[in-house]
């Protein structure tokens, strides 16, 4: 068994679980589960398949996240980050266990590649794949980023590395619990695309660089796209990932997830955001207080996400 803990937060995840946790099985038995009170079997179910569950309430993802950091109960040289709706391809964690322990002392972040899988069905272009993600860290040398939207883990020092097998991001829920999940999303993804300008909270966000990291190239190119004009950016953004990068060859499937992740959400994105300036136009004190008041966000610097 590999010398890594894993963490996962969970709120009504039955679907999800037991096949994550299984998937972790083959090379660690040291799963910690953050649930923000789950009201459905996602608790027992963990539990009855070994890993250690406790119980806090919700604020977001990164204050979440990061109380399951400090509050892990196992004392691995590693820690690794999952979600409850992906698993661990088999091929990945051979890799774990055969490459952790030979790894080097400067070496403190590991990426992996994810897969997402849309109604049984791969998602291989669009520039949807390989997606890096940096998922396993030595311990105390890692945190989650407190961000609106797209929180990564930040590594305090050492270099990191890639690993060459995935993990697979497949979600079994339905459409309509997508859209509403993405509809919320999206507020979310107003403010981040606002901080760009506004810099709300002062956060030190990940690096933006064309040519670092993918979460350094994903910010700076969330930056130039933010740089954009409302209700056009939608569109070049779908035609750049269904046609340039080749989404179409995934088929019906690839363009019902294109679409929606792709030019629905982005378009519902600029709706809100359009309905921002609309009611409180572009003035930040006044952009902060129509957050506070309609969304109960509190965009101050001394509120972080």
């Amino acid at each position: 068994m590999a010398d890594v803990s894993v963490i996962i937060l969970t709120h009504n995840e039955e679907k999800h679980i037991a096949r994550c946790l299984q998937s972790l099985h083959p090379f660690t038995d040291k799963i910690f589960i953050v649930d923000s009170f789950s009201t459905d079997n996602t608790v027992e179910i963990a539990r009855s398949l070994g890993a250690t569950v406790v119980q806090n309430p919700w604020v977001n993802y990164a204050l979440q996240f990061n109380y399951g950091i400090d509050h892990t109960p196992f004392e691995t040289g590693w820690l690794m980050r999952m979600d409850a709706d992906e698993y661990v391809l088999p091929e990945l964690a051979e890799e774990i266990n055969q490459r952790l322990t030979t790894l080097s002392e400067d070496v403190s972040g590991i990426y992996v590649k994810r897969r997402v899988l849309f109604f049984d069905k791969w998602i291989r272009h669009g520039d949807y794949y390989p997606i890096w993600l940096l998922r396993l860290w030595r311990r105390q040398q890692g945190i989650c980023e407190e961000t609106w939207m797209d929180e990564h883990i930040k590594l305090s020092q050492g270099k990191s590395i890639q690993f060459q097998h995935d993990l697979v991001d497949h979600n079994l829920n339905n459409l309509t619990w997508w859209t509403q999940k993405h509809n919320n999303y999206a507020i979310r993804e107003v403010i981040d695309l606002l901080n760009i300008k506004y810099n709300f909270d002062k956060t030190q966000r990940v690096e933006p660089k064309l040519f670092g990291s993918q979460e350094q190239r994903t910010r700076y190119l969330k930056i130039q796209y933010a740089s954009l004009p409302l209700f056009t950016r939608p569109f070049l953004y779908f035609f750049y990932r269904y046609f340039f990068r080749f989404g179409f060859l995934d088929g019906k499937k690839g363009l019902i997830w294109h679409f929606l992740q792709g030019l629905w959400y982005r378009f519902l994105v600029d709706a809100k955001m359009f309905e921002v300036y609309f009611h409180a136009g572009r003035d930040k004190e006044s952009i902060i207080q129509f957050f506070r008041t309609h969304y109960g966000k509190d965009l101050s610097p001394t509120n972080r996400p």
